[in-house]
Parts: C-alpha cells; structure tokens; sequence
C-alpha cells in the first residue's frame, strides 16, 4: 500500500525563497495552543468523564456533512451512508459497509479540503500511516476502531493532547446548558465555554418557533405574552449564559438586512407571530430589528456577537423532508452588506463597546465591501472564511482580498466552527500554514520584515482570536 505522507513544507509555495520562509514562521507557531472560539463541538462529549465516540463511521462519517454531501452528489443516498432520518425510516446499520462505501469513493474528496482535513487527521490523531482505499478500508477501520476503545481517544484526554487552550460550543438559547454545568463541577481543569445562539427564538419564519418561545417561557422564567417581555427573557438568559462563562453570541440570518422598529411595530409582528400569521416580510423585518437589539444588548452586557450570513439553506426539500435540517443542501447567495447593516451601524457602528465579527459566504464583498467597512467602524471585525471558504486556497483569496484594506488587526483570526471534533487539529494547521506562507510572501516581495512577520503569524495564529472573543 502506499504511505500516508505528510511531507513539511505541505501548502506552502513551490517558490524555493517563499517556501523557506514561509516554513521557518510556521515553526514559530506550530504548537502554540488551539483557540477555538466558534465551533459546534457537543459539550455532552466532554461531561461524561467516560464518553466513548462508538465506531469509526459514528465519529468521523455520519456527522459530517461534508462527507456526505459529497457522496450524495455522486449519487449514493444518505440512507446507505446511515444518515438518520426525521421519520425513523429506515437506512444502513452496518458501520463496516458504510465506511467500505466511503473508502471506495475516497478519490472524490482529493484536492478538497475535507480530502486534506482527513489526510491529516488519520495520520496526527489515529497514528494512520497508508492512504486510505477500497482496498485497506477493514484494516484501516480495525486500526481506528482499536485506537478509540483506548483511554487516550477519551474526549477529555483528547482535548489535552491536541492542545486546546479554549473551546466555545453553541448553544441554543434555551439550553439549560446541563452539560457545561456538569464539565464545571467535575473539577476537570479545562475551558469548555457555552455561545448564546438564539435562532430558533428569533426567527419567526424557523418551524418550531412557538415551542421556543414557550420553552423561553420556561426556562427564563418570564411569562412571554408581548415583546416587552420577550427582550426581557433574551436579556435574562444571556445574562445567564454570561455567568456560565460565555463570551459571544451567534446569529445566523439570511441576509444582512437590519433595521429598528418601534415597540409597537416589533409587537405587532411577535403577536402576528404567535398566532401563525406573520408573513414573509414580517420574518425579515423582525429578525433585521433583533440584530439591531442583540447589538445594543451585547454592548452592555460585554457579549461579542457574530453573524453569520448568506446561506440558502435545506435547497432540496426531500432531503429536508425526509432528514431535516444541515444535512448539506445549503448553498451560498449574493450578499449585500454597506445599505443592509447601516441601520445598525448608524446606532452603534462607533460604539467601541461592541464587537460585531461578521461572516460571509459571499466572496465577492470581501474587498468591495467587508474590507472597507471592517477599516473604518471600531464594532468591525471580519470573521475567517466560512464554511465553503475554510480550504487552502479560500484562505489565500481573503488574505489577497481583505488584508490591504482592513489590515490583518481588523481580523478575528481562525476559528475551526466543526462540529467534527478530531478534525481540529488539521483545520488550525492547515490555516497556520496557508498564514504563514502568506505572509512569507509579503516578506520575499520586502513589503514587511522577517521580523513584523513573526508578529503577524503569530497574531493571526493566536492572539487576534484570543483577544477577539475576550478568552
């Protein structure tokens, strides 16, 4: 079989100049600590001091929708890959066939980020030292399979070797955060910090909605009749998020639309809400004003808010339909940023009391927008590429696009935003990589020093999301 190799220089530039560099200052910060400040990693995993991943195909196929949005386009359905459906229809139990499938279709995923997160991961964290095929896939499974009934693939003991300093999950916000309670007084010296994601409370057009807001009910204690009371139930479960240890807010919203209403019109629409009659337009307008409320409540309450914009989200309905949501039929839209968030912007744009990371699946407002406003608002800070744009060459087309203009200090720096939890290690590699061959490239063409860009990887590295996100 042929080895699994992971030669040093991997990602950087086949310039010889370049390439020295660029592996002289990713040496600098190779094994400094992982900060992850955003990311979908389930605090259950870290509350049991005995939780086991299962199989192989459980841990690193069935949860990851870049696998299996992959082998879906090649035409291979999600039951066969053991997807669970919403239904309890039936789909594939045997695990070993499952990843035999995968195996067999490896080459699909050559030159893509997850073909490059995977290489990695097999090869640092399960010790993997063949590539992968249909021909060694039992072998390979038996390997992996042997390495997670072993104390050293616990979660906890895995959140020490890989060298994490930080790690924030998501939260809904009516997470009763059971699981951070238990990390908290299990005595484990680890920071597992719990993100304040109010979606499903906010967006009236999310199916569900009116459980939420019963379940807001619940658990804030406040009886949410009108929409005086419902800011008073976010404002009271933020402020127990904050003494939970959280740090940031997260919000994911179609557009970038804002805009301010008064009590009386957000009460109309919540009321319209309750009762199932709101309407399209009202969706967009409530949710544009609670980026407004959520910007105003997190200067002062301290909480750094993101937000996330630009899917098209569920795109087939059967897969909707029969699996549910983030089953990997969401698709990049145009975005508009400059009129959309200048309701926002207006009230609190200058407040240096907030911290507003902004995320997008638009490339092209990188630098005809996002840059631009990141290098002139003080409540800017531009988020890493997302989802989509997480690989090697998204990375280098942001550098390229938003560093002239917003400079590298306007920047939130990486954060891995997986919910794939062994993949960590490979995706802060792989960003420390493509950083420091950028900015080796800034070196050969005598824009900075060698040594402004030890402080520039570094930065970009470590210290902006640590600083960022407040950790």
């Amino acid at each position: 079989m042929a080895p699994l190799e992971r030669p040093a220089w991997r990602y950087f530039s086949s310039d010889p100049a370049q390439r020295r560099v660029a592996q002289d200052l990713y040496e600098t910060v190779a094994d400094l600590p992982l900060i992850c400040p955003h990311g979908h990693v389930d605090p259950r995993l870290f509350a049991d001091p005995d939780y086991t991943f299962g199989s192989p195909t459980e841990l690193l196929l069935i949860p990851d929708h870049y696998i299996f949005r992959m082998l879906y386009s090649q035409g291979i359905s999600l039951e066969e890959l053991g997807i669970p459906r919403s239904d309890g229809g039936p789909t594939e139990t045997d695990h070993r066939k499952i990843w035999q499938i995968f195996a067999d279709h490896i080459h699909l995923f050559w030159g893509t980020p997850t073909g490059v997160w995977l290489q990695d991961e097999l090869h640092d964290v399960f010790g993997v030292t063949e590539k992968l095929t249909g021909a060694n896939a039992q072998e390979i499974y038996d390997h992996i399979d042997v390495k997670l009934r072993s104390p050293e693939f616990n979660p906890r003991r895995m959140y020490e070797r890989f060298n994490i300093e930080v790690l924030c999950t998501t939260d809904a916000a009516t997470d009763t955060l059971t699981h951070h309670k238990a990390i908290q007084a299990s005595g484990w010296q680890a920071t597992i910090r719990p993100t304040f994601r109010p979606d499903a409370v906010v967006n009236v057009d999310m199916a569900g909605w009116g459980q939420a807001i019963d379940q807001l009910s619940a658990v804030s204690g406040v009886d949410v009749r009108d929409y005086r009371s419902y800011i008073r139930a976010l404002e009271e479960r933020r402020a127990f998020f904050r003494d939970m240890g959280a740090t940031a807010t997260d919000h994911a919203a179609f557009t970038a639309y804002t805009e301010i209403l008064s009590p009386t019109e957000a009460d109309a629409i919540f009321q319209r809400a309750r009762k199932g009659e709101a309407s399209a337009d009202d969706a967009r307008r409530f949710t544009g004003h609670m980026l407004t409320e959520m910007a105003r409540m997190s200067i002062e309450d301290g909480l750094v808010m993101q937000m996330h914009v630009g899917s098209f989200r569920n795109h087939i309905p059967d897969l909707f339909a029969r699996f549910g949501r983030d089953m990997g039929a969401d698709i990049p839209i145009s975005s508009e940023f400059t009129r959309n968030l200048k309701p926002l912007l207006d009230h609190y744009g200058t407040n240096r009391d907030l911290t507003l990371v902004l995320f997008n699946l638009d490339e092209t407002t990188y630098g005809r927008e996002l840059a631009p406003l990141a290098g002139v608002y003080p409540s800017l800070i531009l988020g890493p590429p997302w989802w989509f744009f997480d690989s090697l060459n998204g990375i280098r087309r942001f550098f390229d696009l938003v560093m002239e203009t917003a400079g590298i200090y306007n920047t939130a720096g990486f954060n891995d935003d997986t919910r794939a939890y062994p993949s960590i290690p490979a995706r802060h590699d792989l960003w420390r990589r493509a950083a420091s061959d950028w900015v080796a490239s800034l070196v050969t063409r005598a824009l900075v020093d060698e040594e402004d860009a030890r402080q520039m990887v570094r930065a970009l590295s470590y210290d902006l999301a640590k600083k960022t996100y407040k950790l």
